[in-house]
C-alpha cells in the first residue's frame, strides 16, 4: 500500500514544528481558515518532484521570521516495507535537496517511492483559463505514470528558450540551431507520447467506472499527440512512433525559423498543445459548462488517474484534495469518499468544519487543526 505512515514538518510556512502518524486511512484536516491545512497539503506534495501544488520557490516556503530553512519528512509504505524520505532547505539561498533512507536522491527518484497526484480550488478555473494551466495539470497526471517526464519538460524548456534568444538576437548560426531542435525534437516526442498514453488511461479508466463523477471524453489538441492518438487507438505501441514523431518535429522547427524569428517565439511544438474535455452526458465542452460541472469533471478525471495508477502499478497514489468538500453538495461528499475508500488510498483532504467528513466516519482520521 502506497501511503503516508508518519510526517513530519519543520518551519515550513506557517508551522514551526508539526507531525502526525496515521494508520493509512484517509485523513481529514479540518479548521478555520488560516489554520495552516494547506500548508500541510503543500508539505506533502514536496515529497514529490517539482515545486507542489502551489508552484512556489523553495525560499518562499521558510517560515518567517525565523528565516533557518525547512524540511519535510515522511515514512511512507505499510508494516512491511517502509522508505524514509526528507526533502529540505538548510538555509535561505540554498537548493533543495532529496533523502531517501538516508542517502542523497535526485527530486526525481521521489516519484517511484511514492507517487502522488492532487486537485486545489486554483484548478476549479482549469477548463476557462489558458492551455498552459490545462498542460500543467496533465503533465502531472503523466508524472504519477513516468516519474521521469518532468526531466524531459525541462529539457525542452531549456532548449527552447535558448532557441528563442538565438532568434530573437539574429544569430543564424544553422549549426547550434540545429543542435538546439534535435534535442527539443527528442524531448518533445517523448513528451506528446506520455501525454498521449496518459490520456488513454484516463478514458480506460472512467470507461470502465461507474460513478456518480460524470465522465469526461478527454482528447488532445497537437499535431504530435495527435498521430500518438491514432497508433494507440489502432492497438499499436506509441513507443515506436518516437522516432518519426521526432524527425517530424526536426522537420517543423526548422522550416520554421524565419516565422518563429519574427514572433519572437516559437509557434508550434508540444508546448503549444491543449487537453480538451467534454461533459459526456451532456455532450457540451468543459468550458461551456457550470462551475459544479467543471469541477465534478475535475474530481472525475483526478479519480480515474487514481484507477489507472492502481491497475498499472497495484496499488493506488496518495491523493491530495484541497477544500474539496466544501465545493460539494452531501451526496458528492459522500460519494467522493465511497471512492476513495474502494481504491484503498490514503487521501489527504482539508475543510473548516468536521461536518463536511460526516459521511467518511470511521473510515478515516479526522484531525483538527
Amino acid at each position: 500500500m502506497t501511503a503516508i505512515a508518519s510526517l513530519s514538518l519543520s518551519h515550513f510556512r506557517s508551522h514551526k514544528s508539526w507531525s502526525l502518524e496515521t494508520d493509512g486511512r484517509p485523513v481529514a484536516l479540518y479548521g478555520p481558515n488560516g489554520a495552516g491545512k494547506t500548508n500541510i497539503l503543500e508539505a506533502i506534495s514536496m515529497l514529490s518532484p517539482g515545486r507542489g501544488l502551489r508552484r512556489a520557490q523553495a525560499e518562499e516556503l521558510i517560515r518567517r521570521p525565523e528565516a533557518i530553512g525547512w524540511k519535510v519528512s515522511a515514512l511512507i509504505g505499510d508494516h512491511d516495507e517502509r522508505r524514509e524520505v526528507s526533502t529540505m532547505v538548510e538555509a535561505p539561498g540554498q537548493r533543495r535537496s532529496v533523502l531517501i533512507d538516508g542517502k542523497a536522491a535526485p527530486q526525481v527518484a521521489l516519484g517511484d517511492v511514492m507517487p502522488l497526484i492532487w486537485l486545489t480550488p486554483a484548478m476549479d478555473r482549469l477548463w476557462t483559463e489558458g492551455a498552459s494551466e490545462r498542460r500543467r495539470f496533465l503533465d502531472r497526471a503523466v508524472l504519477s505514470f513516468e516519474p521521469g517526464h518532468g526531466d524531459r519538460v525541462l529539457a525542452y524548456e531549456k532548449a527552447m528558450r535558448e532557441r528563442n534568444r538565438l532568434l530573437k538576437d539574429g544569430v543564424n548560426d544553422a549549426a547550434w540551431l540545429s543542435a538546439l531542435e534535435a534535442q527539443m525534437a527528442k524531448a518533445g516526442a517523448g513528451i506528446a507520447r506520455a501525454r498521449a498514453e496518459t490520456v488513454g488511461r484516463l478514458t480506460v479508466a472512467q470507461t470502465d467506472s461507474a460513478s456518480v463523477f460524470p465522465r469526461a471524453n478527454i482528447s488532445l489538441e497537437g499535431t504530435s499527440e495527435a498521430g500518438f492518438a491514432v497508433v494507440i487507438a489502432e492497438g499499436g505501441d506509441p513507443r515506436f512512433h518516437e522516432d518519426m514523431a521526432e524527425t517530424a518535429l526536426i522537420s517543423l522547427f526548422s522550416e520554421g525559423r524565419r516565422m518563429d524569428a519574427q514572433a519572437g517565439r516559437t509557434l508550434s511544438g508540444p508546448h503549444r498543445s491543449d487537453l480538451l474535455a467534454v461533459f459526456a452526458p451532456k455532450g457540451v465542452e468543459a468550458r461551456l459548462c457550470s462551475t459544479g460541472e467543471q469541477k465534478a469533471l475535475l474530481i472525475s478525471l483526478v479519480l480515474a488517474n487514481a484507477r489507472a495508477l492502481a491497475a498499472e502499478v497495484g496499488a493506488p497514489p496518495v491523493i491530495l484534495l484541497d477544500e474539496v468538500a466544501a465545493h460539494l453538495d452531501e451526496e458528492r461528499r459522500a460519494a467522493l469518499y465511497d471512492e476513495i475508500c474502494a481504491l484503498g488510498a490514503q487521501a489527504w483532504m482539508t475543510g473548516t468544519g468536521a461536518e463536511l467528513f460526516e459521511t467518511l466516519g470511521k473510515r478515516g482520521s479526522q484531525i483538527a487543526i
